[in-house]
């Protein structure tokens, strides 16, 4: 899932009327229930969890968690049940975020 997708599930949680360029709008990132979603983990691709705002992700029951590339800083949307074996679409030849 392009973190672009998130876009506009993320705009109706945040609220209508939300301003995305608000440098001081605050997202409250949450971790999830597993190790492999709770905030700093790093799996074994060096891709790490940052967290979930509550947007659905496309794998059922799942968030769509936001997930960093330590090598390349790239910034992508990650399905939970995917995060421990994600790779970086950018520097790791992964799937598209």
């Amino acid at each position: 899932m392009v973190l672009a997708a998130l876009l506009p599930p993320l705009m109706l949680a945040l609220g209508e009327g939300t301003n995305m360029n608000d440098t001081d709008m605050q997202i409250q990132w949450q971790e999830g229930s597993g190790a492999s979603v709770e905030i700093g983990y790093f799996n074994p691709n060096g891709q790490q969890c940052c967290g979930h705002c509550g947007v659905s992700g496309t794998d059922h029951g799942q968030y769509a968690y936001k997930t960093e590339c330590t090598i390349c800083g790239y910034v992508y949307g990650t399905n939970g049940s995917d995060m421990h074996e994600r790779r970086c679409p950018n520097a790791r030849k992964g799937l598209r975020g």
